[in-house]
C-alpha cells in the first residue's frame, strides 16, 4: 500500500468535516472519506488505522457504526482471516432507502403525536404540524426518485 499523498488526506478530512456538520464523529467520516479513494477499494482496520492515524479500536467503533447502514461493508478474503471494508456497489442508495424507512417510521410517530394534541390550540400543534407535512412529503416522493436513480444507474452500466 502506497502511503497517501497530502491531498488525498486533506479530501478524506473534509469528507469527515462534511459528515461531523450532520452530526457524525469525525473517525467515521475520515473511514468513508479514505473508503471513496482508496487503493485497493478493500482496506483492512491496521490498513484503516495507519492511514488514518486513529487507533484500531476507533476504527473498530467506526465501521460497527457504518455497516449497518448499508454504505460500508465488511468482507473476507479467501484463505485470509482478516475482515476488510470497502464502500458497498450499491451503499449510498442502501443508506438512501434505510433513511426513507426512517422517514415514514418518524412520520407515523408524528400522527401520533398531533393525535395527541388534538384538541390543542392550533398555534401549538404548528410545530408539529409543519414537520408531519414536510415528512408526509418525503414519504411520498422519496421512492419515486429513488426508483428514477435505479433506473438511471442500471442504464448507465
Amino acid at each position: 500500500m502506497n502511503s497517501p499523498t497530502e491531498a488525498e488526506l486533506d479530501f478524506t478530512d473534509a469528507v469527515a468535516a462534511f459528515f461531523a456538520r450532520e452530526g457524525m464523529p469525525l473517525i467515521p467520516g475520515r473511514v468513508i472519506g479514505w473508503l471513496l479513494i482508496s487503493d485497493p477499494p478493500e482496506q483492512a482496520a491496521a490498513q484503516l488505522a495507519e492511514v488514518l492515524q486513529a487507533s484500531r479500536s476507533s476504527i473498530s467503533s467506526a465501521t460497527r457504526m457504518l455497516t449497518p447502514s448499508g454504505l460500508v461493508e465488511g468482507i473476507r478474503k479467501r484463505g485470509d482471516r482478516q475482515e476488510y471494508f470497502r464502500i458497498a456497489a450499491d451503499g449510498w442508495s442502501r443508506m438512501l432507502m434505510r433513511r426513507y424507512g426512517y422517514a415514514t417510521e418518524f412520520r407515523d410517530l408524528l400522527s401520533r403525536g398531533l393525535t395527541v394534541l388534538d384538541d390543542a390550540p392550533a398555534d401549538r400543534r404548528e410545530r408539529l404540524q409543519n414537520v408531519h407535512s414536510l415528512y408526509g412529503f418525503l414519504a411520498d416522493e422519496l421512492p419515486a426518485l429513488l426508483q428514477r436513480w435505479e433506473n438511471l444507474n442500471r442504464s448507465e452500466r
